[in-house]
């Protein structure tokens, strides 16, 4: 197989992609990342407002803007797909910044660790405490730089899939 060829499948399974509009499957998705984001929004801030200790001395503003900034961020793009059909929208979106900005924030928390997961279930109901506590501050740790790596795929991809899908719409459609 030669380089053309190579392009060619390429473009045409992003073409083919780009015709089929976004699958239902990929729309629940988009819901669900808003409901887990909004979700994981207010655990963080029933941990802020309750000053469980979750947030250590570290936690500035700065780290606030990141944390609350990136939740904005996948909901955003969440809804733009998931909610409103708009994948060209959200591509754009993931492309020009709010993958970038998630990477970032995300690489920051990571440095300064500004948690302490030993207060992780404090605002939680006994019967869902079992859903966080478990997680030390290692593990979360760890599951950040999965995050991180995963977010720097997902940044060199995203610009690659929004091209494939320009190039399909600049196309014209034949009668």
């Amino acid at each position: 197989m030669n380089q053309t060829e190579s392009q060619e499948g390429w473009f045409y399974r992003a073409k083919a992609e780009a015709d089929k509009g976004i699958p239902n499957n990929e729309r629940v998705t988009g819901i669900a990342l808003v409901v887990a984001s909004v979700l994981v929004m207010l655990y963080f801030v029933s941990h802020q407002m309750w000053s469980t200790g979750f947030f250590t001395q570290k936690f500035g503003t700065l780290e606030t803007f990141l944390i609350y900034g990136s939740l904005v961020a996948w909901i955003i793009t969440g809804s733009l797909e998931g909610i409103f059909c708009q994948r060209l929208l959200s591509r754009l979106f993931d492309v020009f910044g709010g993958i970038l900005f998630i990477t970032i924030s995300l690489v920051w928390l990571l440095v300064t660790f500004p948690f302490e997961f030993a207060y992780s279930a404090d605002v939680l109901p006994n019967f869902l405490k079992f859903l966080v506590q478990w997680i030390s501050n290692d593990i979360a740790r760890g599951i950040m730089v999965l995050g991180t790596i995963l977010l720097v795929v997902a940044a060199i991809y995203s610009p690659i899939a929004y091209k494939f899908v320009n190039i399909k719409r600049s196309i014209p459609k034949k009668d």
